[in-house]
């Protein structure tokens, strides 16, 4: 059963909800990157007034998935190509922080989760199952930065993927990229369970940076 809507409201406010919305008919693929915003639509969808929408849609301003323009409106975010690069240097050093973070403290049980993302990958990958690749590939990352015990450093990154997410990823896994990723996945696992911080933190730089050199390889930066 479905948690009553004065039940969520008792625990988050309405432009928080609304911005939860907004956000995920952007990552899913609803509004496409240039794509207006209305906000009188949004008051029909959502059965409010403008005043918490405004609200939701300057949360998302500043979260980097919309941008207002001056005298035209409210539109979703066009990540250019070049743009996503710079958003790969910042990531790079984040993620490597995180697995150095990890490999420090990292848990048997940790450790074993970690493992069977990695096999569920390999799994995807001899199915050519693309879509599943992703998510578990989403869901690794994910887990390594939410257990790296530093919560300013995953609000960080976490800001930075949904950002990526307006580019074209998709074509970041042609030929055997996905092949190449899960090998690179496998090596940050093993450092983690090792321990050995530096040899983490060298593995989940090396990741993010050889990502990004595969969007230089197959798109063009604009």
């Amino acid at each position: 059963m479905s948690t009553p809507a004065i039940e969520l409201l008792k625990s988050r406010s309405l432009p928080m909800l609304i911005e939860e919305e907004i956000q995920r008919v952007i990552l899913s693929g609803e509004y496409e990157p240039g794509d207006r915003i209305n906000e009188k639509e949004l008051t029909l969808r959502f059965g409010t007034s403008r005043g918490p929408i405004r609200e939701a849609l300057r949360s998302l301003e500043a979260s980097g998935l919309i941008e207002q323009i001056p005298n035209r409106g409210v539109f979703v975010r066009r990540l250019t190509g070049e743009m996503a690069a710079h958003i790969y240097d910042v990531r790079a050093f984040l993620f490597a922080l995180a697995g150095r973070l990890l490999a420090l403290r990292a848990t048997d049980d940790e450790i074993a989760t970690l493992r069977g993302f990695v096999r569920a990958m390999d799994a995807a990958i001899a199915a050519d199952d693309f879509d599943h690749y992703v998510r578990e590939n989403f869901a690794l990352h994910e887990f390594i930065v939410a257990h790296a015990a530093n919560p300013v450093l995953a609000a960080q990154y976490l800001s930075l993927i949904k950002q990526l997410r307006l580019y074209r990823t998709r074509s970041l896994m042609l030929g055997d990229s996905m092949q190449e990723s899960n090998r690179e996945h496998h090596e940050m696992v093993e450092a983690i369970a090792a321990h050995d911080a530096d040899r983490a933190q060298a593995a989940h730089m090396a990741h993010v940076m050889r990502a990004k050199h595969r969007l230089i390889s197959n798109t063009e930066l604009t």
